[in-house]
C-alpha cells in the first residue's frame, strides 16, 4: 500500500474541494487525537489503496483537520478514520477501526458488499463501508436555468416518492430508468397535464436503506447519512459522479416544464440510530457535538422516534445545516424545502424548546436562501407541537389542524363546523395574529405518513401487518371512515360514496385559502391496502399504479379541473403584500345554514354554506357542504341577470357532470339548491368587470 505525503492544505472550505492542482480535504473533529484520510480505487474495493496520516502539527487548525493532495481528481473515492477517546459517559464514541463518511461529502459510493451491521460490531469494516466521492462543483452546463420563484399563491404541491412514481413495471418507463431521477423526468408530461406547479420529493439525501427492522429496507429514506449527496440508489448512472449530474438534469428538466422542485429534508436525526447503532460518520467524528445526549451522555435523546436527535443549535451543526441548504440552492438549483419534524430545530443542546432558536433564524435570514420556499412540519415525536406558532418570518407550515379538522368534518363527527370554517379561510385562528400572507398554511389531507386518500375512505383501522411489527407501528388517530365496509368491496353504493368523499376532500383542499398539497396517487385512488406506515414497503403497496389513471379517469379529470380553476383564480390576484387578515377584511364573506344568514354552529351540526365575494378574482362563489347522511335543501342568495348563479361543482354527480369550466356552467334556476348527502355543491357568479375587488 502506497503511503502518500500530503501538504498541509487549508481548513476551509469543509469537504473535498477541487482545484486545478489537486484536491483540498477538510473535516471537523474537535476531540480526535489522530486522523487518516483513505483513498479507494473503486466503490467496491475492500481496502484503501492509499492511507494519508494527518499530522496534528501540520494538518490541524483548531478543530479542523486538513490536507491538500496534488494527484487527486473528481471521482476519487475517499473516507476517514478517526482515533480518540471511547468514553460514552462523556459523550465520546471514537473507533479507529471504522471507515467514516465525510459529513460534507458531495457524493456517496455504496459498495455491493455494504453491511450496516459491520459498522456496529467491533473490528475493521472497510470492505463493507460507505465512502465519499470527490465532486467538482464546476463544469455542469445549467443552460441558463434558474429557480422559478413562483408566488406561493400560485403553488400547488404534489408530494411524491422519487422512485415509487416510476418503479412499477406498468409505468411505461424503460426498465433501466424505473425508480430513478431519469425515470421521473420521463413522467413530467403527466404532472404537467395534472396541473401541479411543484413536486415535493421525499428525501433524496443519501440514506441508509438498511436502517429498518427485521431485515426490511427503508423505502421512504428518512434516515440520512449525508446532507450534501443525492441518494445513489435513485440514479440510473453507476459511475461515482452519475447521481449528482442526473439529479441536476432532473431539476433542469422540471424547470423547463414550469415545475418547481422542493426537497423533503431531514435535519433532525441520522441513520446512526441509538447508542447501539452503527458508526458511519458523525458518531465517529464528534459524537458529543452532533447529537443531543441523555442526562448520562451515554445514550441519545430521542425526540424523533428514530434513536437519536441531531444537535441542530450547536454552532458547528447549525453551520452544516445552512451550508447544506445553500449548496442545494446554489449548486443544485432547488426551489424549496420541507423540513421533517422541524420543531426539533427549536430545541437547545439539552433538548429544551427555545424562544429564538438560532438555526431557524439563520435559515430565515440567510440572503442565499431568500426567496426559497421554507416549509416546516411544525411538530416532533417528543410532544412539541408548534402549528400556528413556528418561529420565523418566512416559514410556511404543514397545517396538521387542517388535515385533522377536514377529516373529522367529512367523517361526520360532532363539533366540527366551526373548525372547518376556519380551515376554509386560511386558518385565521392559527395565523391571524402574525399578519402574515394568506398562504402561510400548507393545506393537506393526506401525505406519505398515514393513509392514502382512497384508504382514508375505505378503512376504519390500520392494517400494517406486512411491516412485521405486529400492527403496532403507525398512528391510531386516522379519523377515517370506511363508508360501511372495511377494505375493498364490490358494492356499487359503497364505492359511489367513497368516490364522493374523495372528491369532497379534494374540493375543500383546493378551494380553501392556503397553499394546497396533494399526495402522489390520490388523484387516481392509489391504495396501500390499509397500511398507514408503509415506510418499509418498496413494492406494489407503495408504487404508483399507472393502470389506475385510466380506471379512475373521472376522478383524475375532477382533480385536474379543480387545479386549473384554482390557478386561474389566483393568477389574477392583486394581493401582493396583503396579509391573511387584510385579504379577509377586504372581502365579503357571509355564512349560512340551510337558511340564509343563519349558520348552524351547534355541536350536532354537519353542514355549512358560505358566500364569498371579492376574495379573489371577479366572481362570487356560493359553497354548500353537506356532511349529513341525508340530502339538505339550502336557500340561495339572490342573483339576477348575467350575474345569476351557475352550477360549477356537484360532487354527487358522476363524471363529467361533477365539475365544469365555470365560464360554461349552466345557469342554476330557483332560489334553493338540494345538496345530496355527503356532498359539496359550488355555485359561481361571474361579476362584471371592475366588481368583486375592493381597492386598497
Amino acid at each position: 500500500m502506497k503511503q502518500a505525503v500530503a501538504s498541509p492544505g487549508k481548513c476551509h472550505p469543509l469537504g473535498s474541494t477541487v482545484t486545478p492542482d489537486g484536491v483540498n480535504f477538510a473535516i471537523f473533529s474537535r476531540s480526535a487525537t489522530a486522523m487518516e484520510l483513505l483513498f479507494f480505487q473503486s466503490a467496491d474495493a475492500p481496502t484503501p489503496n492509499r492511507v494519508i496520516p494527518l499530522d496534528p502539527r501540520f494538518n490541524r487548525t483548531c478543530d479542523y483537520w486538513h490536507a491538500f493532495v496534488p494527484d487527486v481528481s473528481p471521482g476519487q473515492i475517499y473516507a476517514y478514520r478517526a482515533d480518540g477517546p471511547f468514553a460514552p459517559d462523556q459523550g465520546h464514541r471514537f473507533d479507529k477501526s471504522k471507515v467514516l463518511l465525510d459529513p460534507y461529502g458531495r457524493g456517496v459510493a455504496v459498495p455491493q458488499t455494504y453491511n450496516r451491521e459491520a459498522a456496529s460490531l467491533p473490528g475493521d469494516n472497510a470492505p463493507f463501508a460507505l465512502r465519499s466521492v470527490v465532486v467538482d462543483r464546476r463544469g455542469y452546463d445549467w443552460e441558463d436555468d434558474v429557480p422559478l420563484r413562483y408566488p406561493v399563491s400560485q403553488t400547488v404541491i404534489y408530494e411524491m416518492h422519487p422512485a415509487g412514481f416510476t418503479r412499477n413495471p406498468n409505468s411505461g418507463v424503460p426498465p433501466e430508468k424505473r425508480g430513478t431521477y431519469a425515470g421521473l423526468v420521463e413522467k413530467i408530461p403527466y404532472l404537467k397535464e395534472l396541473g401541479i406547479t411543484a413536486v415535493e420529493l421525499l428525501p433524496i439525501f443519501a440514506f441508509d436503506p438498511e436502517d429498518a427492522p427485521l431485515g426490511r429496507l427503508n423505502y421512504w429514506g428518512y434516515c440520512p447519512i449525508s446532507f450534501f449527496a443525492p441518494h445513489v440508489g435513485y440514479s440510473s448512472r453507476k459511475e461515482p459522479l452519475g447521481p449528482i449530474n442526473e439529479f441536476r438534469d432532473l431539476v433542469k428538466a422540471f424547470h423547463r416544464a414550469g415545475i418547481e422542485v422542493f426537497l423533503d429534508v431531514v435535519f433532525n436525526h441520522t441513520a446512526e440510530g441509538n447508542h447501539e447503532g452503527p458508526t458511519l460518520s458523525f458518531r465517529g467524528l464528534e459524537n458529543s457535538v452532533y447529537y443531543i445526549p441523555e442526562a448520562d451522555r451515554s445514550c441519545y435523546a430521542n425526540y424523533t422516534g428514530t434513536g437519536n436527535t441531531l444537535n441542530a443549535n450547536h454552532p458547528t451543526v447549525r453551520r452544516m445545516i445552512v451550508d447544506s441548504l445553500r449548496y442545494w440552492v446554489e449548486e443544485m438549483h432547488v426551489d424549496g424545502f420541507r423540513f421533517d419534524l422541524a420543531s426539533i430545530l427549536s430545541r437547545d443542546e439539552n433538548g429544551h424548546p427555545m424562544s429564538n432558536p438560532p438555526v431557524l433564524w439563520d435559515i430565515d435570514t440567510d440572503p442565499v436562501l431568500a426567496g426559497t420556499k421554507l416549509i416546516a412540519e411544525a411538530w416532533d415525536a417528543g410532544g412539541l407541537y408548534q402549528v400556528g406558532s413556528f418561529i420565523g418570518n418566512t416559514w410556511k407550515e404543514w397545517n396538521g389542524r387542517f388535515r385533522d379538522d377536514v377529516r373529522s368534518f367529512l367523517k361526520g363527527e360532532d363539533s366540527t363546523v366551526r373548525p372547518l370554517s376556519w380551515r376554509l379561510l386560511g386558518s385565521p385562528d392559527l395565523y391571524g395574529h402574525e399578519e402574515r400572507e394568506p398562504e402561510q398554511s400548507i393545506n393537506f389531507v393526506t401525505c406519505h405518513d398515514g393513509f392514502s386518500l382512497n384508504d382514508l375512505v375505505s378503512y376504519n383501522f390500520k392494517h400494517n401487518d406486512a411491516n412485521g411489527e405486529g400492527n403496532r407501528d403507525g398512528t391510531d388517530d386516522n379519523r377515517s371512515w370506511n363508508c360501511g365496509v372495511e377494505g375493498p368491496t364490490g358494492d356499487p353504493h359503497v364505492e359511489a360514496l367513497r368516490e364522493r368523499q374523495i372528491k369532497n376532500f379534494f374540493a375543500i383542499n383546493l378551494l380553501s385559502l392556503g397553499a394546497p398539497m396533494l399526495l402522489m396517487g390520490d388523484e387516481c385512488r392509489h391504495t396501500q391496502g390499509g397500511n398507514n406506515n408503509a415506510y418499509c414497503q418498496d413494492n406494489e403497496t407503495s408504487w404508483f399504479d399507472w393502470e389506475l389513471v385510466e380506471r379512475h379517469k373521472g376522478l383524475y379529470r375532477f382533480v385536474r379541473e379543480l387545479i386549473k380553476r384554482r390557478l386561474q383564480r389566483d393568477a389574477s390576484l392583486d394581493t401582493e403584500g396583503l396579509s391573511l387578515n387584510a385579504l379577509l377584511r377586504r372581502s365579503r364573506i357571509d355564512w349560512h345554514g340551510v337558511k340564509l344568514n343563519q349558520p348552524d354552529w351547534a355541536d350536532c351540526s354537519h353542514s355549512i354554506a358560505v358566500t364569498v365575494r371579492g376574495l379573489r378574482g371577479s366572481f362570487a362563489v356560493h359553497l354548500m357542504i353537506n356532511a349529513w347522511w341525508e340530502e339538505l335543501r339550502f336557500e340561495l342568495p339572490s342573483r339576477s341577470g348575467e350575474r345569476r348563479w351557475r352550477r360549477w361543482i356537484d360532487t354527487s354527480r358522476p363524471s363529467p357532470d361533477d365539475i365544469c369550466d365555470w365560464r360554461d356552467a349552466p345557469p342554476f334556476p330557483g332560489r334553493t339548491c338540494t345538496v345530496a348527502s355527503r356532498s359539496i355543491v359550488a355555485l359561481v357568479s361571474l361579476l362584471p368587470a371592475g366588481q368583486g375587488r375592493k381597492k386598497r
